[in-house]
């Protein structure tokens, strides 16, 4: 089958370890276009920041953000699942217990959160264009449309955030997502999801999708297409479940591989 789609993870997988977007990224855009391929980017970021990444190509690309929560393609969102309000506040409530835990409440346009931990701030000035201190997080959540919280950890999150914060809380998706990073959401929103979607609307099937991915919030996503890859430095886990390894970002795994298939 025609490739019509590559959905490919951002921190870890495509970019760098400097965090920096490949200059070879952009031609590879134009290329795939021309040929009537969606390049889309599938980040835990938010939207804002993900179309500042990708302005000079927004035309010609679809947009997962926020883990799974929403798509957007041609202009406007396409798929959305919010994280009830009430369940926000209810993780909130048990995240605010922990120390060396802080949450971040992303909505569709802006995330909000309240704790000042100056080291906290510069975290969140790095993945989020749009981001706002507020006195009141519960009049936020409940005034704005939520789509997961993303919870920064002092320590490892894998070893620190998820250990505390799996076992406790009851009926929605909580996930490591990165290094220092874990997301708690409703039960159905994940990358996978956001890729069936934007599969049916440009009439793509499985077997014509390609996917990239790190981190076990990429599990979803790559058992939706057709050809996953993780690459070498990815999470242990997550390569046991996909065996298909491709070279580290470090060494411009995804982009060679995208080479090779086009």
């Amino acid at each position: 089958m025609d490739i019509k789609c590559i959905a490919s993870d951002l921190d870890g997988t495509l970019l760098p370890p400097t965090k920096i977007m490949p200059a070879e990224i952009f031609p590879l855009i134009d290329e795939m276009y021309r040929r009537g391929i969606v390049f889309t980017p599938a980040s835990g970021r938010q939207l804002p920041n993900l179309k500042k990444l990708f302005a000079p190509a927004l035309e010609k690309i679809a947009i997962i953000a926020e883990n799974g929560g929403l798509c957007w393609h041609e202009g406007k969102v396409i798929y959305c699942n919010p994280t009830p309000a009430d369940d926000i506040l209810y993780a909130l409530d048990i995240i605010k217990r922990e120390k060396d835990l802080f949450p971040l409440c992303s909505g569709v346009d802006c995330a909000f959160y309240d704790d000042g931990d100056p080291e906290f701030e510069e975290k969140v000035a790095l993945s989020y264009s749009s981001a706002k201190r507020v006195d009141d997080i519960e009049s936020a959540v409940r005034n704005n449309t939520i789509l997961k919280i993303s919870v920064w950890d002092k320590q490892p999150a894998a070893e620190h955030a998820a250990g505390v914060l799996i076992p406790a809380i009851k009926g929605l998706r909580t996930k490591v997502s990165g290094y220092d990073w874990l997301d708690v959401c409703t039960p159905t929103a994940n990358k996978g999801e956001a890729l069936k979607a934007l599969l049916e609307r440009i009439g793509a099937a499985r077997g014509q999708c390609v996917a990239f991915g790190d981190h076990m919030n990429d599990l979803e996503m790559l058992e939706a297409s057709g050809q996953a890859y993780v690459t070498a430095n990815g999470f242990p886990e997550l390569k046991k479940a996909i065996p298909s390894i491709i070279p580290s970002n470090a060494e411009s795994g995804v982009i060679r591989k995208i080479k090779e298939l086009l």
